[in-house]
């Protein structure tokens, strides 16, 4: 390449970079200047894609965390990283061959086609939220088969959150009938978890105590499905109110010149409950 071609290539560049209406192609070309081997960041030069997918499962919870505080303007923010994931991605993959940024929207984009086709397609759109939902596992099913994974669990990712993981493994599991047929049946397994896992903690070495506790967890999140309610989404407002409540506690100490360390359970603990009580009241 001449050396005029690349200074007006790179001049071409510059201005893509600097123009803030250029949406995505701009994104794309900041990621390639930063990556460019001669010219670009040394720190994001080194970047592979296994350095890359912490930050990318950080961010989604990042994501999740702005939804649940309902602050758009830092979600807006937050998805922007998010989408910078998938762009550092991209770039990783198309300088080793691997695919582009738009085969990656070509992809996404027929699969959606695809899975849709009482939208896109000539079927019709007069049918129920489970019938659609039964459609779409029922093709997702058949993409499975298209990739040689004929287990009913083949391809759940084995790197989710356990919780999550645990939720997808039993809806696999039951579309093929391997379910409780009520949420009673699922309690009574709950009981039965946990008595087991009382009686490891007395007779039981600490690696069977982690078993018994992980055969609880699963449990739970069973009864969370039944119920209809995703145990991320529960364990996080949960998160979240341990969180503002051990907060009112310690404002409360600081105000009588104490600590926790400082205070007694029996203290902390009342004030938990007033904390409480201003929570359900709206007061807090």
């Amino acid at each position: 390449m001449s050396q005029n071609l690349k200074a007006r290539e790179a001049a071409m560049g510059d201005t893509l970079i600097h123009d803030e209406s250029a949406g995505i192609e701009r994104l794309l070309e900041i990621m390639r200047r930063l990556r460019d081997p001669g010219t670009g960041c040394p720190w994001d030069i080194e970047q592979t894609f296994q350095t890359i997918a912490p930050y990318t499962i950080e961010e989604a919870y990042e994501v999740a965390d702005a939804i649940e505080r309902q602050d758009w303007a830092e979600l807006e923010g937050e998805l922007g990283d998010l989408l910078l994931q998938s762009v550092y991605h991209a770039a990783i993959g198309a300088e080793a061959g691997h695919f582009t940024f738009q085969s990656i929207v070509t992809n996404i984009s027929n699969k959606m086609v695809a899975r849709h086709p009482h939208v896109f397609g000539d079927e019709s759109r007069d049918k129920s939220a489970v019938q659609q939902t039964r459609d779409w596992e029922a093709i997702k099913a058949s993409e499975r088969a298209g990739k040689a994974q004929a287990g009913t669990l083949d391809g759940v990712a084995t790197n989710l959150p356990a919780l999550l993981r645990a939720l997808k493994l039993q809806k696999r599991a039951a579309r093929v009938g391997f379910d409780w047929p009520d949420t009673s049946h699922v309690l009574d397994k709950l009981q039965e978890e946990a008595a087991e896992l009382v009686e490891a903690r007395d007779t039981l070495d600490h690696d069977q105590m982690v078993d018994e506790m992980g055969d609880l967890l699963f449990v739970v999140a069973n009864l969370a499905r039944h119920l209809d309610i995703d145990p991320e989404e529960a364990l996080r407002r949960t998160n979240a109110k341990f969180t503002r409540r051990f907060g009112a506690i310690e404002a409360e100490l600081a105000t009588r010149g104490k600590r926790p360390t400082d205070s007694t359970l029996d203290e902390m603990d009342a004030l938990w409950n007033d904390a409480k009580a201003r929570e359900k009241s709206g007061q807090g």
